[in-house]
């Protein structure tokens, strides 16, 4: 499949797969040169250098759009090394098919280090994936049996309890 893309402005680094059976593209920070387009809780070296506190949350531009077709979602997941050694995950993760604006990165450091990024920067990675519509029917559930488990209501590590 093939998704069209539109670069916010002419310097945009474009989404990037390291190798063809990666899952994802690596998608990258790519600021606008405004310094009023900053996001809070982040301090300014430069335009396109961000320092992220610990504890502390960022809207990070891409400076990409995409066409998400029906269907679909875009899903933007952690990067296993920014998430592991920069301790930097993403929020919220979802691009809608019919979103037609810039995509965005949530980015928490989780970490107890202040973390800078550099324009230029692997800051994410984003997955394309198959989406099944439905509808709510309100009703009780699972009033037929139709789990063989007998888990029930158990959760958060219940099976593994004897």
């Amino acid at each position: 499949m093939i998704l069209k893309y539109q670069k916010i402005r002419e310097d945009v680094i474009v989404p990037t797969r390291s190798n063809p059976s990666d899952a994802g593209l690596d998608l990258y920070y790519n600021p606008s040169r405004d310094p009023g387009r900053m996001s809070p809780g982040v301090m300014n070296y430069e335009v396109t250098t961000i320092c992220l506190e610990p504890g502390h949350a960022a809207i990070l531009q891409t400076g990409i759009k995409l066409e998400v077709p029906h269907g679909y979602m875009f899903e933007i997941k952690n990067r296993s090394s920014i998430a592991s050694k920069r301790k930097l995950i993403v929020g919220a993760c979802v691009v809608d098919a019919g979103y037609s604006g810039e995509i965005f990165i949530n980015l928490i450091n989780v970490g107890n280090k202040r973390v800078k990024l550099v324009s230029g920067d692997k800051i994410a990675q984003g997955v394309l994936v198959p989406v099944v519509s439905f509808r709510l029917l309100e009703g009780k559930v699972y009033e037929d049996p139709v789990c063989i488990s007998g888990r029930g209501a158990g959760g958060f590590g219940s099976t593994d309890e004897k």
